[in-house]
This record gives C-alpha cells, structure tokens and sequence, in this order.
C-alpha cells in the first residue's frame, strides 16, 4: 500500500488533475490520499494571526481544511472513495477502491496527535501510512525537491513539517519527497506495486 500526500498547494497547479487521474486510474486497492489543507488552511493561518486564538483551535479548524480538501478531490474525480475513520481504509482498498483520506478530530485527539502547526497534513499523512502498516508514503510539493536531500534538510528549508522526521524515525516506511512535475515517480510506483 502507498499512501500518497498531495499538498494543497498543488491547487494552483495543472499537475493536481493529472496526480488525481493518475490515482484513479492505476492506483485502485493500494493507494491511500491524503490532502494538503491548501488555501482552507492558508485561511486558518491567516485568521489566527489576526485573531489569535490558540493552537488547538487553529488545528481543528485546519482538519476542517483538509476534510474540505478531500471532498474537493473527489469533486474532481469522483471515483475517489473518501474515508473518514483509518479502520474503514483497509475495506475500502479490498473493494479496489482509492481512497482519500478525511481525517477525524476526534480520532486524531484519541491517538494523541499534538494539536500543533508543527504538526501539518505531511506529519498527518505520516501518522496514517504508520496506522496502516503501509510500505510507501510519497510527499508530493509544489516546491522544487533538490536530489539527495535528507528529511532534515527538507525539514530545515520548510518543505516538510517540524515533526515529521521524529514521527517517521526508525519506522519501517520508506519515504520519498518529490516536486509536482515528476508524476512518473508516482506511475512506476504504481506499476511496480500493482
């Protein structure tokens, strides 16, 4: 099983459509989506700096944002299955479904997920690929990946989340990070895994 994270910057961008398409055409029963939150939680973001309500807050209001996002994919492809609760994921893959993740506060809260931004949809996609015992998670960005960088120095440069290398340390899951424009990656994966 691949869990595939697309970040919610990639709304701007005409590679959603094509990771999407891809997904719904080659992924079914081993592929896992998980959404950024994109301009929802640039919103959050943008509401907390102005108001300054309290972390918690802006978490679960960033959840909300990426539950708006994976309605938003399957709006874009509706042969994308959304599940909310991680127990229902394996089910719906035995159906040859492709999944998009809708995270629940609750379970998340439950499992004792920090209600952080230190903690986005990468560390949450992370969270979920472990939760499943999935063999791949592949961190899809809008920004350029340069070749051989380490978690670290994706993590010190801002591309991935400050607690995602902790959550993915000594865990058995092979992690790739790669830029919008390399859909062959995710292609020969799919290939590979099917």
């Amino acid at each position: 099983m691949i869990v595939l994270k697309l970040g919610g910057s990639l709304l701007s961008s005409p590679a959603l459509m094509q990771y999407l398409q891809l997904a719904s055409e080659k992924g079914q029963g081993q592929l896992v989506i998980v959404s950024g939150g994109g301009v929802f939680a640039d919103q959050v973001r943008a509401t907390q700096t102005q108001w300054q309500y309290d972390d918690k807050t802006a978490h679960a209001m960033a959840i909300l944002a990426m539950q708006q996002m994976a309605l938003l994919f399957q709006g874009l492809c509706p042969d994308l299955v959304v599940v909310d609760k991680v127990a229902a994921i394996h089910a719906a893959l035995q159906r040859q479904h492709v999944v998009v993740w809708s995270p629940l506060l609750t379970e998340l809260d439950a499992k004792g997920v920090p209600a952080s931004w230190d903690v986005t949809s990468d560390s949450l996609a992370a969270w979920l690929a472990i939760q499943l015992s999935a063999s791949k998670l592949m961190l899809v960005k809008s920004a350029s990946i340069p070749e051989g960088e380490s978690l670290e120095q994706l993590t010190h440069a801002g591309i991935i989340d400050k607690a995602f290398t902790r959550l993915v340390h000594n865990k058995p899951l092979m992690v790739e990070c790669i830029s919008a424009q390399q859909l062959s990656v995710l292609a020969n994966c799919l290939k590979d895994n099917a």
